[in-house]
């Protein structure tokens, strides 16, 4: 069976690399919530080699993820845990970082909250969280092609849409994580950086 493949994923691994090799040079351990296809977990781990890179997401997804693992082999690279943000038990280990691609608008809102509480309590002091995706500002959308993905995305499931960066934040702080960098990124997307503090 041929790997699941993201064009999207493809297309903005190597600016996102830019910045986590940047602000995960100090870390070793990497939690990646929401794996999706496992394309970021192969790209992240063989770029960034002092990192051990622990890909995650729902059971149903990890035949794909696996797929990406057996192909691209890497001794920091570790086989998806199962990880439903709002049903499955979060991992016993703690992390000096994670990690999130594309999760905070496909997730209903409770499992967005469930997702940074989560990371607060896995994430050591001084680790870091960085999440990447679209996001909205003070309600507005400034970019066309934003906002006709956020009027798709309510129109496949109700629970889905653009996210405002205010109420991310304001979990992050609730998380105990506060706020170091808002990056943008290429096709009008951020990459958030928060430290637990």
């Amino acid at each position: 069976m041929d790997k699941p493949f993201s064009q999207a994923c493809a297309n903005n691994q190597a600016v996102i690399c830019e910045v986590l090799e940047r602000v995960f040079v100090d870390k070793k351990n990497v939690l990646e919530v929401g794996s999706g296809t496992g394309q970021h977990g192969v790209f992240f781990a063989k770029n960034l080699p002092h990192l051990n890179w622990q890909t995650s997401d729902r059971a149903q997804n990890h035949a794909g993820i696996k797929r990406w693992v057996q192909d691209h082999p890497a001794v920091n690279l570790i086989a998806p845990i199962a990880l439903d943000v709002l049903s499955d038990h979060w991992p016993t280990a703690h992390y000096d970082a994670a990690f999130s691609a594309n999760t905070a608008h496909i997730m209903p809102w409770e499992a967005v909250v469930a997702m940074f509480a989560g990371i607060g309590e896995r994430l050591l002091l001084g680790g870091v969280f960085c999440l990447y995706g679209p996001m909205k500002y003070m309600g507005v959308l400034e970019a066309p092609s934003n906002v006709q993905f956020d009027h798709w995305l309510q129109q496949q499931v109700p629970h889905q849409g653009i996210r405002e960066f205010h109420e991310l934040n304001q979990l992050a702080m609730d998380a105990g994580l506060t706020l170091q960098e808002d990056n943008a990124m290429p096709a009008n997307n951020r990459l958030i950086v928060w430290q637990k503090m």
